[in-house]
């Protein structure tokens, strides 16, 4: 069983930036891919950012390609979406998730996650 823990959410004015983190315990960390997602009010979750089990590879939405960074701690069992230039429409609270299927990192869906943290608001003010 994995359980994924996300802090840092917070309200910031348009422009500025903002970093989330996912800490994750049980299971082996560096053995699965980690996500980020986020869901707007009355809008479906989308995908924001995925990250290889290493860290050595990541993609990005392209809504946020460019502004954000995932990276990746095996060491300390924590994943990291650091968000800059930051717009209204990046409102969302934001979730991270474990892929735990070893064939491929790079999962956009949300049905191919297999464990999710309780999310953390982020609020971008214009």
């Amino acid at each position: 069983q994995v359980q994924l823990v996300e802090s840092g959410g917070g309200l910031v004015q348009a422009g500025g930036s903002l970093r989330v983190s996912c800490a994750a315990s049980g299971g082996t960390f560096s053995s699965y891919a980690m996500g980020w997602f986020r869901q707007a009010p009355g809008k479906e979750r989308e995908f924001v950012a995925t990250i290889s089990w290493s860290g050595g590879n990541t993609y990005y939405a392209d809504s946020v390609k460019g502004r954000f960074t995932i990276s990746r701690d095996n060491a300390k069992n924590t994943v990291v979406l650091q968000m800059n230039s930051l717009k209204p429409e990046d409102t969302a609270v934001y979730y991270c998730a474990a892929n735990l299927y070893v064939g491929s990192w790079r999962r956009v869906e949300v049905r191919s996650y297999d464990y999710w943290g309780q999310g953390t608001q982020v609020t971008v003010s214009s």
